[in-house]
């Protein structure tokens, strides 16, 4: 009696039919059963069978189903059944096997000590598993939110390439976007209303549109009210809030418009603003209406140094400093709780109104010497109002669009006198962003 290594009996092994074997079977008949090709020698008639005249000398096989798959796998080639143990696990000659046992020892099953060793195993691998597809979910955020800002950027450009100007910024935020006003100083909407037509969405522009620049008919209030409510996705930020209207409680800014007659209580927001330089003076003064607009005086506003400023008509040519070095618009800061309320200074207005914090934001620094109060960018913090700087929810950086195009992680340890310098357009200093 041959012996294993064990010194235990062995009993003869059978090694049956391979996967491979069974499938050419399955593949050489079709669905009647009926034969494609030559039959598997294993399933050859004994030399002692006698053949009928046109048969092959093969059994007649019909299609194989799942279970006789199954079945065949447990068989070996002379058609046993194969043996539950492993031939290490047969008893001595000698033992006493009880009738209708198998001959083999039981094996033994899984203990609740080594359960739980399997799922401690396992809950380790998930804890470290979930940072990595975190930090993936985020990182892919990050470039959707890049390619916003790209886009943005190119749209500027094209803007000054058909008009040999950078959009206007617009008047002030009482007033929404007038398709009839056309573009650069003439238009009372921000520069987002002003980059529509170069992103793809001038059916949006045309919305406020009633064919008359002077009058305010209730077909153009119907298209504005359409207008800021109708979510487009390139105005937000992935990591920071979804695409979708939001609230504005504050009632000093649900009232009525020059150009707007419907007070709105809830609108399309914003979270990219534009660079208006190193000033620390927002809008204050603006026409009450397009009568005054005629004979108003716009050089008593304040002189803006950026390269997004209201009643505009801002040329390459005037970025002096370069535009690979100076700010074109990037992520502005939000308290992140205030995301969704719609009060915060800064966030509390709608996308396509004229010139304000919520689409505009600063780099003063006091100066090269003294940069205390400097407007340094931040992430967003909860319990921490700012509506004058940049900023952004990831972690680490923010983005910022050149006036390249290129659009550039900013850190948000970027020294406060370098980034006052990257706001000012033509101020002779130049600089350069850290790697």
């Amino acid at each position: 009696m041959k012996r294993n290594a064990r010194g235990n009996p062995s009993q003869p092994t059978n090694t049956g039919i391979t996967l491979i074997k069974l499938l050419a079977i399955f593949l050489s008949r079709d669905k009647g059963g009926q034969k494609r090709s030559a039959c598997p020698p294993d399933y050859r008639q004994p030399a002692a069978a006698v053949v009928a005249p046109g048969r092959t000398g093969c059994w007649p096989h019909p299609a194989f189903t799942l279970v006789e798959l199954l079945s065949l796998l447990a068989k070996g080639k002379g058609g046993q059944k194969r043996s539950a143990c492993p031939p290490d696990y047969w008893q001595p000659a000698v033992a006493v096997v009880a009738p209708g046992r198998t001959g083999c020892r039981p094996h033994p099953a899984f203990t609740l000590v080594e359960l739980l060793v399997v799922i401690a195993i396992i809950g380790m691998l998930v804890g470290l598993l979930l940072p990595a597809v975190q930090q993936a979910r985020e990182a892919a955020r990050i470039m959707q939110c890049n390619n916003h800002l790209r886009q943005l950027g190119l749209a500027a450009l094209n803007h000054e390439s058909s008009l040999r100007t950078l959009p206007s910024a617009g008047w002030m935020l009482w007033y929404v976007g007038d398709a009839d006003r056309g573009l650069g100083k003439g238009q009372p909407g921000g520069w987002n209303y002003s980059l529509l037509p170069f992103l793809e969405q001038n059916a949006l522009f045309q919305l406020p549109s009633d064919g008359d620049p002077e009058t305010i008919t209730s077909q153009q209030d119907a298209g504005a009210v359409l207008l800021c409510q109708t979510p487009l996705s390139i105005w937000h930020c992935p990591s920071r809030r979804s695409v979708k209207v939001y609230p504005v409680k504050d009632s000093s800014y649900t009232s009525t418009h020059p150009n707007m007659s419907t007070a709105l209580r809830e609108g399309l927001k914003t979270d990219y603003a534009g660079n208006m330089g190193t000033s620390t003076t927002f809008v204050i003064y603006s026409p009450k209406d397009y009568a005054e607009a005629k004979t108003y005086n716009w050089s008593k506003d304040v002189s803006y140094d950026g390269t997004i400023i209201r009643h505009s008509s801002l040329t390459l040519g005037e970025i002096r400093d370069g535009t690979s070095n100076t700010y074109l618009l990037g992520e502005k800061y939000v308290q992140p709780e205030e995301y969704e309320t719609g009060v915060g200074n800064g966030d509390n207005e709608f996308v396509y109104m004229g010139a304000q914090e919520d689409h505009l934001r600063s780099t003063y620094c006091p100066s090269e010497t003294n940069t205390k109060g400097a407007y340094s960018p931040f992430q967003d913090r909860s319990q921490y109002s700012r509506s004058e700087i940049f900023g952004s929810c990831h972690s680490g950086a923010l983005g910022m669009t050149l006036c390249d195009g290129s659009v550039q992680r900013v850190s948000y340890a970027i020294d406060p006198v370098v980034h006052w310098y990257f706001g000012d357009r033509a101020d002779g200093r130049v600089a350069r962003l850290p790697d």
